[in-house]
């Protein structure tokens, strides 16, 4: 489970800020909390602000820092093909120091092996795609201290608790564009290959990105084409909000131009009303929000069964507050949730800002100064200008869309007269 994630100097996050999935000692909903070793972590992180705050900014943080620990072996070496794939970190750029400083990412996480919690503390700072600095320590449930398993500074490596033959390999093939993380992974080292899989188990969704919206309707869940069960699987899971497909039909439609690719056409099916007749048509003229409930469902299931991080930007577009309910409970309960999944989401929907179904530390808000820098805090944790903190109970919706809380826009009224438009506050 994730129980930090830190960063700073990335997009609009000048500053070091940190989501943090630690439970506080609030007492509301304490079904909520779970126990991983000496950790008490929370399952869901929601992440609300204006637009333009930076909410979105705290998804592609992690994203950034997830994709550069899986590909970034590919980013070394003098071959044109590999610098041209080399992914850039986009730091805060508001200021004239800013671009010129490291951004740095950080995860504290544990794995839970039964008898055996683990924590790990791993992270790198980066200028550019060159890598400053990078680190990785553990420690176990019945230790005090966290245990360096290594500590790079540029091209310099200590890792004086690898075995020899491990520390000279990555020594030999240390360049300043690779994480050792992500090399130790491709030599099967066996402590960096766990903290790779970790990124690379979890699950990431864009829906503020058109063409990954688009890539997904495509998309069919992993079975659907080979196995039947897997269609009814995914006909019970959408007949929770939508009882009137009753179906699916695919046909392979073959690719001209790469005939060892599998290409379908994809119909629900309907039962017409009244009779035992049914009825096809294009899944692509389902609604937008079955549309979106289906690409949820295969990415939701996987960290589920695997007990990862979920983490969604823009998951309330096209989907009723109601459905966003379920998709909390889901998590939240421990019947469906056995594997201690997490999901993280950003949303605009204030129908979830509620203490009935998110506790104070579950809500986060980003908001923006006037210096274009933006701030990352809980509900638990904010204070009023009087220095009074948020209470048990208290109408946390109400109060955030008055902007007590901060995190809303100012918003002025616009009119529209002779094609110009003019504000008024």
């Amino acid at each position: 489970m994730l129980i930090e994630f830190t960063f700073s100097n990335f997009k609009s996050f000048k500053n070091e800020v940190t989501l943090d999935m630690s439970a506080s000692k609030i007492t509301e909903l304490p079904h909520h909390v779970r126990k991983v070793g000496k950790e008490s972590i929370l399952p869901v992180a929601a992440i609300y602000g204006a637009n333009a705050s930076g909410k979105s900014n705290v998804f592609q943080a992690f994203y950034f820092m997830s994709r550069f620990v899986a590909r970034s072996f590919e980013f070394g070496g003098d071959n044109p093909k590999d610098r041209k794939n080399r992914v850039s970190v986009k730091p805060f750029l508001f200021d004239r120091d800013s671009r010129n400083l490291p951004s740095t990412f950080e995860v504290l996480f544990i794995i839970d092996e039964g008898k055996r919690a683990v924590t790990y503390q791993y992270g790198f700072s980066i200028i550019e795609n060159q890598i400053e600095e990078e680190w990785l320590f553990s420690k176990a449930k019945t230790s005090k201290d966290y245990k360096e398993i290594f500590y790079r500074e540029g091209n310099h490596l200590q890792a004086e608790h690898l075995n020899k033959k491990s520390a000279e390999l990555l020594n030999a093939a240390i360049t300043s564009e690779t994480l050792i993380v992500s090399l130790g992974a491709r030599l099967k080292i066996k402590e960096l290959a766990l903290v790779r899989d970790w990124f690379m188990d979890n699950e990431i969704i864009d829906f503020g990105n058109p063409a990954e919206n688009f890539y997904r309707s495509f998309v069919l869940p992993e079975r659907f084409v080979s196995q039947k069960s897997a269609q009814d699987e995914m006909v019970d899971y959408i007949g929770f909000f939508d009882d009137s497909i009753t179906g699916f039909h695919l046909e392979n439609i073959p690719n001209v131009e790469n005939p060892d690719d599998e290409d379908y056409s994809l119909e629900s099916q309907h039962k017409r009303r009244g009779t035992d007749e049914n009825v096809l048509i294009p899944f692509s003229e389902e609604s937008s929000g079955t549309q979106k409930m289906f690409c949820l469902y295969h990415p939701m299931r996987a960290a589920l069964n695997k007990g990862s991080v979920f983490l969604v930007d823009e998951l309330n577009a096209r989907l009723h507050p109601l459905l966003m309910r379920n998709l909390i409970l889901t998590f939240t309960n421990e019947e469906t949730n056995p594997h201690n999944a997490q999901l993280i989401f950003t949303t605009h929907d204030v129908f979830q800002f509620s203490n009935e179904m998110l506790r104070r530390d579950e809500i986060w808000i980003t908001e923006k100064d006037k210096e274009e820098s933006s701030s990352l805090y809980s509900v638990s944790e904010f204070k009023t200008s009087d220095g009074r903190k948020t209470r048990k109970g208290e109408a946390l919706a109400r109060h955030y869309l008055t902007g007590e809380y901060g995190g809303v826009p100012n918003v002025s009224s616009i009119r529209i007269i002779s094609g110009e438009n003019s504000h008024e506050r």
